[in-house]
This record gives C-alpha cells, structure tokens and sequence, in this order.
C-alpha cells in the first residue's frame, strides 16, 4: 500500500527534506531539498545553538512544512543529530519547532546515525567485502566497519567539521601548525578505529555524502549530483585535490562552483581527516555514496 512519508535530516550545518512513496518497493523519491542553516555556528564550542542559527534553522523547518502539506505526507519522521543533541539549549529549540510548525523531531543517539547511513551507503554502494564507511557532518563524525550484510563495529564521535573548525582552524590559509595540532588531537580521540581496522582489514573506504560530494566534483568535473549513487576516486586525483584544499585559502574556495557556501571553510577539516583516516590504514579503493542518514530512514523496513 503507497504511504507517503516526509523524512527530516536535522544536522549541524544543513537541514534535508526528502519526501518518498514509502509503500513502493524500492521507495521512490518524489522531492528532495537541502537548506543551508549553519547550526552549529558561533555556539558548537560552547554547547550551544545561538539566536541567529536558531532563526535560521526554524525559518528551514517553516519551510519544510510547506513542502509536507504542499505533497501531501501522511507521516513525517524527523530525527535530530549532533548539534542539537549536545546543545544545552537544543530541547528547547525543539520545543519551539514543535510549537511553530506542528514537526516532532526526535534525538537519535551516534550509534543509530551509524546504523541509518549503513542501511543508506549500502543501497547506493555496490560492495562485497568489507568496508570502512566515513560520515563526515557538522558536530559529529561516524565510522562503520561492515560488509553490504551487516556491520561489524560502528562508532560516533564528536568531531564533525564544524567542531574541527572551530578548534584548529584560526588562520586563512590554515597554518602546518594547526593541522599538526589537529592530527595530535584526532590520534588521541581515534585508537579504537586504529584497532578496529587493524582487526577487520578493509579495504575499500567509502565516504558518505556531504563533503565527499563536493570532492568528487572537484576529482571529476563530469560527476553530477544526484545523477548516480556511487562515484570511484583516483586515490592520487584525490590526495592532489586534498592538499589543495589545505592549501588553499577562502577566497580561493569560494571561487570553486563544486564547493558550496556553507562548505567553503570547513571543506578544510574534512578533507584533513579524510586525508588522515587514509594515511593509518592502508585501503585499496575510496568511493563516495550518495545516499546516507535520511536514505536509512526511507529504506528502513522496505
């Protein structure tokens, strides 16, 4: 029997909408849109969602009411992830989404985002043997080791780009020191992913959405957005692209069409920690998934 359901993705620096006929095998998309809210701007270090990013992310949310009644869901699962979580305001911010656009989101914990972009990744990402998935967001970062049957440890952590950012990245372009600083940092809140490859050897890292889509429009510029579910990098196309990320500096990012504007500073922290991920496990192939966390909601029980 076709439902239509209305999936929200509230994350730390885009808010998505996606609305499906769930009752379809496979579901079939008939809207989708991404808004730029930058949520975790001006407060992520301090723990909380300041005035200006809550407007901003309760004007989104206005907006995607429009778009549920407009299409006509009869059911809307929204779910709330890193900043909002760790926020010491964000149960407020909730209760003023519920009050302003009749939406309940719910916090979902690290370990269900990894479970949601594993059931995405694997739809989009053809892959028989195991695999280390990489969702690089805002507030927080998850990684999941797995094969297209099951997973075999996944684990979520609080270093999204947004965060990275506002720790280390101070200078225009960012300075060797500051990389040296965040790369001591990632190794000291990372041993447990070092272990976990080690014991899983993976060889096929793939990284799910967000930035990766921004580097492999810079790797490829015949890749297009929402054209396929999958893209293959060139390791040594995306070490080259990398290195210029690091070195580039914001003006110079902003004049790239591929990077986005609420991507353009903390594209730097991403692409160091992919670089980073790369460098302590020796992995034979990298792919980008196009699918992630709102497409685990869609897929989820179909």
């Amino acid at each position: 029997m076709k439902k239509r359901i209305a999936i929200l993705d509230l994350g730390t620096n885009t808010f998505h909408i996606l609305i499906a006929d769930a009752g379809m095998q496979p579901p079939v998309v008939i809207f989708q849109e991404t808004i730029a809210v930058k949520l975790g701007e001006g407060g992520i270090g301090q723990g909380i969602i300041n005035a200006a990013a809550a407007e901003r992310g309760l004007n989104a949310l206005k907006k995607f009411r429009q778009y549920i009644d407009q299409f006509e869901a009869e059911e809307i699962k929204a779910v709330a992830t890193s900043a909002i979580r760790t926020a010491s305001n964000g149960k407020e911010f909730l209760r003023q989404v519920k009050f302003e656009t009749g939406i309940v989101p719910q916090f979902i914990d690290g370990s269900r985002e990894a479970e949601l972009i594993y059931l995405g990744v694997r739809r989009a990402v053809k892959f028989d043997n195991k695999a280390l998935i990489i969702d690089i967001g805002g507030g927080s970062t998850e990684f999941i080791i797995c094969d297209s049957n099951k997973i075999f440890w996944k684990k979520s952590y609080e270093i999204g780009a947004a965060r990275l950012m506002d720790m280390f990245h101070h200078s225009d372009p960012i300075e060797h020191k500051e990389i040296e600083h965040m790369i001591n940092y990632l190794d000291n809140v990372l041993p447990e992913l070092k272990k976990e490859l080690a014991i899983h050897k993976p060889e096929l890292l793939i990284g799910s959405a967000g930035a990766f889509e921004t580097f492999a429009e810079l790797c490829d510029q015949g890749f297009v957005k929402g054209k396929e579910t999958e893209f293959s990098f060139n390791l040594h196309r995306f070490d080259l692209i990398a290195n210029w990320i690091m070195k580039s500096n914001h003006d110079q990012r902003s004049q790239k069409p591929a990077i986005i504007p609420v991507r353009v500073d903390m594209i730097v922290a991403a692409a160091i920690l992919t670089k980073y991920v790369l460098q302590i496990h020796l992995f034979k192939s990298l792919k980008l998934s196009a699918y992630s966390l709102k497409e685990g909601l869609m897929f989820e029980n179909h």
